[in-house]
């Protein structure tokens, strides 16, 4: 009977163990039903980062991973492949690394070509640490702006934040974040 006992114990902290070390610190295991081979690796990419600055300023990763991919097109757009900018950061004031381009804004009813200056990183997690400062610290101007995505405890009423806050002009944008969150299942890597 303990020799049946310990063996179970060993068995189940044995199980237990491997659960533990499944994965090394910096990989992420990404679904892949439904998901090119590019979309996975963009994911894996940034949810180490977004997970770890979830515990230091609060933005769940499950809308910075959704923004992410929404606004950097998986990171595709020339902004992110050229200028590690996910985020569609705006440079702000006399920033040395900046660079100009041209997005569209929804001004009016409808959607217009502008030129912008927009924030150049060194790397992805660069930007991503410079979007989770941004909601957490609010802007120089407001510095609770973003409030509502901060004290939000799941990613419907961050997104619902997010737009409530004033972070984007695009009428959609949480339908369109919610929407990604729940097709790629990225709920799972909120804590």
């Amino acid at each position: 009977m303990f020799v049946f006992i310990a063996f179970g114990l060993f068995v189940i902290l044995g199980f237990h163990a491997l659960y533990e070390n499944r994965l090394p610190s910096q990989q992420v295991e990404v679904p892949t039903q439904g998901m090119t081979k590019h979309q996975q690796n963009f994911i894996s990419q940034i949810v180490p980062e977004a997970q770890r600055l979830q515990g230091q300023y609060n933005i769940l990763p499950s809308i910075t991973i959704a923004q992410a991919i929404l606004e950097s097109q998986w990171g595709d757009s020339q902004l992110a492949s050229k200028y590690n900018n996910l985020f569609g950061v705006k440079a702000q004031g006399s920033a040395q690394k900046s660079v100009y381009l041209d997005t569209q804004e929804f001004v009016n009813g409808e959607y217009v070509t502008i030129k912008a200056k927009f924030q150049v990183y060194s790397s992805y997690d660069e930007s991503l640490r410079d979007h989770a400062q941004l909601l957490a610290l609010g802007t120089k101007w407001n510095p609770n702006q973003y409030t509502d995505v901060v004290n939000a405890t799941n990613y419907v009423d961050a997104a619902k934040g997010l737009q409530t806050d004033g972070y984007a002009t695009d009428p959609t944008y949480t339908q369109k974040l919610i929407q990604i969150i729940r097709t790629y299942n990225l709920y799972q890597y909120d804590n």
